[in-house]
């Protein structure tokens, strides 16, 4: 599975000039009128952050339970994610004054602590991540970190997850990576993320600041060299690559998104964007030899502040990008995952030595390290209803070895199972997705008994396709393989399993198509493979659990296409929407159907619309089915 990354290297203390960040030209002019609105929230996704080192006191942070969620403490999982959110909350007066110290924060840890350093971090992980950064409120996200990549696809996930962003209006700023190279990053070569490269302390592209083809239209250059920063503990250091530029960006669109607000403005993270790319100044073409490595151009405040307050932005469009993928933003790319893109430059007096392997290090730095203390976190216990794949898994080795050694010769797992019923506890069982877990399944509770007869009865069935798990996202739990995936607790009331060949035929016998019959089963098919496969997802967000949900609903599909093959139409696209009008401490949302005439594509093509309740950890429909005519 692909993942993201960082770099590393080391110069002496006598090349250290820390870059002061808030000398930035224009920035003092945003201070005049905000520090920071704290309706405004940044995420930043990274390691765990030491949220007791003193210049985040009095700070709004919030730490987000994520597989990988731990305590930080002085050492290297904390190093990244404390230097990278001290640059944007660390506060005025203190030892690391932030960029933009009166924002909201959510700390969301993607990056784990292994033997030998920071572990990478999957695609998948990282779209987890993304969409419970939006789901909590994030205005800004800050990923300083990606994947290398020559050719290829982002995972799915990602690619929804980045959707995501795009119909919430959430601003993605992403590291370009620190390979020295006309190469590509994800998630920053996505066309809707703001791509952030590194500049040296006279306005110049760094050597190892990447260039790729996608940052010459998304892409910004901010103060990367030297960037002082907090270290687990209570010290500081000056450390220096894209990762330590993107920061500085998602603080100074910010700062930009809490003016609007001031004004009476609805806050617009992409209309951020789009101001501080059209407001780049170009490099001295004196001073650089390739003006692709100045991307868009440099980040000028003052330009953005000015487009912004005088509405003159032009909409930029984004356009699709061909074959790239993601991978690290360091000089080692011996690991195909995502990875924070740091450069780290410590001097000789720094005490703190513990840096992953990892990330980038070309930079430099004073550190002072001291004991660290727990982080704080926001307890979270959110719903999922995902539908996929049953399977299990061991867990450990050992655990595999006991199972094979307690099962007499000649008998399978499942026969094993049916014998001693109380063994399926000790398995874990997973919720696939083309053979990937996403889920964790573990029955909980006094009809705990009651998941687990229905889990072995799903999984002797050859004939079962898929299954919805409705429930509560409780913890983590890692695999025999060593991935890591959430734990879901589900609810019973839920939990189905079917074909779909079956299901089309319950359908068909309780609601007969006549002469069509062939035509309803196609459209019906359609519908329920265009969910499993074009709209796979994680079931996590509403849009996710209502869409999933009508899979299951699938009466209420049949009656739509039995009306869709009396008009001879064809299904077109499949949309989920907040619902305008809602009950009283209800969460709905809209599923819509939108067809096409089959015979004319000029004539009138028909929409259908039904409401589904999320509020609940089983969905439940509202309403009749609506429907009306709309013009080809």
């Amino acid at each position: 599975m692909s993942s993201l990354t960082r770099n590393r290297s080391n110069i002496s203390s006598s090349a250290i000039a820390i870059q002061p960040i808030h000398a930035l030209s224009g920035l003092r002019s945003l201070y005049s009128e905000t520090f920071g609105d704290p309706q405004i929230c940044i995420a930043v996704l990274d390691s765990s952050v030491d949220q007791s080192h003193p210049c985040f006191e009095g700070a709004n942070l919030t730490q987000l339970q994520t597989l990988v969620s731990g305590f930080a403490k002085s050492g290297s999982v904390a190093q990244h994610g404390t230097h990278i959110a001290s640059i944007i909350f660390g506060q005025p007066n203190s030892s690391v004054p932030g960029i933009a110290p009166g924002c909201r924060g959510l700390t969301v840890p993607v990056f784990a602590d292994g033997q030998e350093g920071l572990v990478p971090c999957s695609q998948l992980d990282l779209a987890r991540a993304i969409t419970q950064a939006v789901e909590q409120g994030a205005n800004v996200i800050n990923i300083s970190g990606g994947q290398l990549t020559q050719s290829g696809e982002p995972d799915p996930f990602l690619t929804n997850a980045i959707q995501l962003c795009r119909e919430n209006n959430v601003l993605i700023v992403a590291a370009t990576g620190n390979d020295g190279c006309a190469c590509l990053h994800f998630p920053a070569a996505i066309a809707s993320v703001l791509a952030v490269g590194a500049m040296n302390a006279q306005s110049q592209p760094m050597r190892f600041s990447n260039w790729g083809e996608a940052y010459q239209t998304n892409g910004i250059l901010a103060p990367g060299e030297n960037i002082l920063g907090a270290v687990p503990g209570g010290g500081t250091a000056a450390k220096t690559g894209t990762s330590f530029a993107a920061p500085i960006v998602s603080g100074i669109a910010a700062l930009l998104l809490s003016i609007q607000l001031q004004r009476g403005e609805k806050p617009d993270p992409h209309a951020i964007r789009d101001a501080i790319l059209q407001s780049a100044l170009p490099c001295d073409p004196a001073k650089s030899s390739d003006s692709r490595r100045c991307l868009v151009g440099k980040l000028n405040i003052s330009g953005a502040y000015a487009l912004i307050t005088k509405g003159k932005i032009k909409q930029m469009s984004h356009e699709k990008l061909e074959n790239v993928m993601m991978q690290p933003s360091e000089t080692d790319n011996t690991i195909a995952q995502l990875q924070p893109s740091e450069m780290l430059m410590v001097t000789g007096n720094e005490t703190n030595t513990a840096v992953t392997p990892s990330e980038c290090a070309t930079c430099g730095g004073k550190s002072e390290a001291s004991e660290g203390s727990e982080a704080k976190q926001a307890p979270q216990i959110p719903l999922a209803y995902a539908l996929g794949e049953l399977g299990t898994d061991f867990g450990t080795q050992a655990r595999q070895d006991s199972f094979m050694q307690a099962i007499p010769a000649g008998m399978n797992l499942l026969d094993y199972l049916d014998q001693n019923p109380w063994e399926a506890q000790s398995l874990i069982w997973t919720l696939n997705l083309d053979a990937t877990p996403i889920y964790a399944i573990m029955p909980m509770g006094a009809y705990a008994n009651v998941v687990y007869e229905r889990l072995r009865a799903f999984l002797r069935d050859e004939n079962i396709e898929r299954v919805s798990i409705p429930g509560y996202m409780r913890g983590s739990m890692k695999l025999l393989s060593g991935q890591t995936v959430p734990i879901i607790v589900p609810d019973v009331r839920g939990i189905y399993g079917w074909s779909v060949a079956a299901l089309i035929e319950n359908l068909i016998q309780a609601n007969p198509a006549g002469p069509s019959e062939e035509d309803y089963r196609n459209k019906i098919r359609e519908y329920l493979e265009r969910i499993y496969y074009e709209f796979r997802n994680l079931g996590v967000t509403p849009q996710e659990r209502a869409l999933n949900f009508s899979a299951t609903n699938a009466f209420q599909i049949a009656d739509v296409m039995s009306t869709g093959t009396a008009n001879d139409i064809g299904l077109d696209t499949i949309t989920v929407e907040k619902s305008p009008i809602c009950r009283p401490d209800s969460d709905c949302y809209d599923v819509k159907l939108q067809f096409f005439n089959l015979q004319d594509s000029r004539r009138a093509g028909k929409v259908y619309r039904f409401t589904v309740d999320v509020s609940d950890v089983i969905p439940v429909s509202i309403g009749r089915v609506r429907s009306w005519s709309v013009a080809s």
